[in-house]
């Protein structure tokens, strides 16, 4: 990975994107105080260099009839590297499964699931998720309310002098 160095603009237009991903370019380069065409070619080289990995909408999981978010806590038998691929592929395989960490301690990968009522997430529990190789143990919590969802990082955080002002490792491409 190569190293980049991140100037206040670049921050700024982070920052406004992570805000509002729909936001014009014009309006873009308006709000960090460029024009619009190195406003579109800074934008392209985050891109470029993996800081930006995409844009999304944020969708209403309950309006959509999405009932159930729950956590699943997997405890595997094996932390073989192989055993943690082949576990974190059956987890992107899964629609069901929205996010996934791999963690340190007492349990191995955290999961959290969305799903249209509880019958099928108690489905994906019992033959798709405890069934899999290699799972030991899964314990589950269900979402009773979101109290906070702040997608992307924190901004605020992206002061001068801080961890996030120094230079950034980019993805290879």
């Amino acid at each position: 990975m190569r190293s980049a160095r991140l100037d206040a603009t670049d921050w700024r237009i982070l920052r406004e994107l992570q805000a509002d991903g729909r936001i014009t370019n014009v309006d873009l380069a308006r709000k960090v105080g460029i024009s619009a065409p190195p406003c579109l070619r800074r934008v392209r080289a985050l891109e470029e260099a993996g800081i930006i990995k995409g844009f999304t909408a944020i969708l209403n999981d309950k309006a959509l009839g999405f009932d159930v978010t729950a956590f699943a806590m997997v405890g595997l038998h094996s932390q073989a590297e192989a055993d943690l691929i082949a576990f974190e592929e059956r987890a992107r395989s899964s629609p069901i499964v929205r996010d996934c960490y791999m963690l340190s301690g007492e349990i191995d990968f955290l999961l959290k699931c969305v799903a249209p009522d509880l019958s099928a997430f108690q489905d994906f529990i019992i033959h798709e998720l405890t069934a899999a190789p290699n799972v030991a143990s899964v314990k589950t919590s269900l979402v009773i309310r979101a109290s906070k969802h702040a997608a992307g990082v924190p901004m605020e955080l992206a002061g001068e002098g801080s961890a996030a002002a120094r230079p950034v490792e980019r993805a290879p491409t």
